[in-house]
């Protein structure tokens, strides 16, 4: 299991990362030990540049696997009126999510949490994530298995993944879920993939 899974020990290595999210450019404080801790991973920036950001509304999105916060820090900026859940099992991910979001001024809708800190009963419009391929088949089964179903009626959810690390098979195994599965675009080795409810089945349960 990758170390970026384990909240390090000791006083963390601080550093910007400098990036452009959907033409906006950004500042954020990173640091060793979590995901991708010295740019923006490729695959979300493959992910950023197939979809456009959400309309502004009332909303409640998920960024799962949330990393230094790119993610959600971008949902957040571009829809002033959603509130967006930062998960991770990493504390000092949630640690610089949130520490960014009160840099931005957006504190007050990004919630940095662990995953057993989210309400059983919440949903959300939309859910935005990089998963952790590298976790291993069954337990990123088990994650999306329990994530997803938390995904609002008519929401949707935009997944990237390496082509390389099984993005084909698991848009297959999605769809024997009972997901409806659509390839929203690939660049650089990456399948973005869109994920929504299938209208002719009932919802897959947790």
């Amino acid at each position: 299991m990758s170390h970026y899974f384990l909240t390090p020990e000791g006083t963390p290595d601080s550093r910007e990362v400098r990036t452009t999210i959907w033409g906006r450019d950004y500042v954020l404080t990173s640091a060793d030990g979590v995901f991708s801790a010295t740019r923006l991973d490729p695959g979300t920036a493959v992910l950023f540049r197939l979809t456009d950001p959400p309309d502004d509304r009332e909303a409640c999105f998920l960024d799962l696997g949330c990393g230094f916060g790119p993610i959600a820090i971008a949902l957040a900026v571009e829809c002033p009126h959603a509130l967006v859940d930062a998960v991770d099992v990493n504390q000092r991910a949630l640690d610089l999510t949130a520490g960014n979001a009160v840099r931005l001024g957006i504190d007050d809708r990004v919630r940095a949490l662990r995953p057993q800190d989210v309400p059983d009963d919440t949903t959300y419009d939309e859910i935005w994530s990089n998963p952790p391929i590298r976790i291993g088949k069954q337990a990123l089964h088990e994650l999306l298995d329990t994530w997803l179903p938390r995904l609002a009626p008519t929401g949707q959810a935009h997944l990237v993944v390496s082509k390389n690390l099984g993005a084909d098979s698991l848009h297959s195994w999605l769809q024997d879920r009972g997901w409806m599965v659509t390839r929203l675009g690939s660049a650089k080795g990456f399948r973005v993939l869109g994920v929504t409810h299938s209208p002719d089945s009932c919802q897959p349960t947790r």
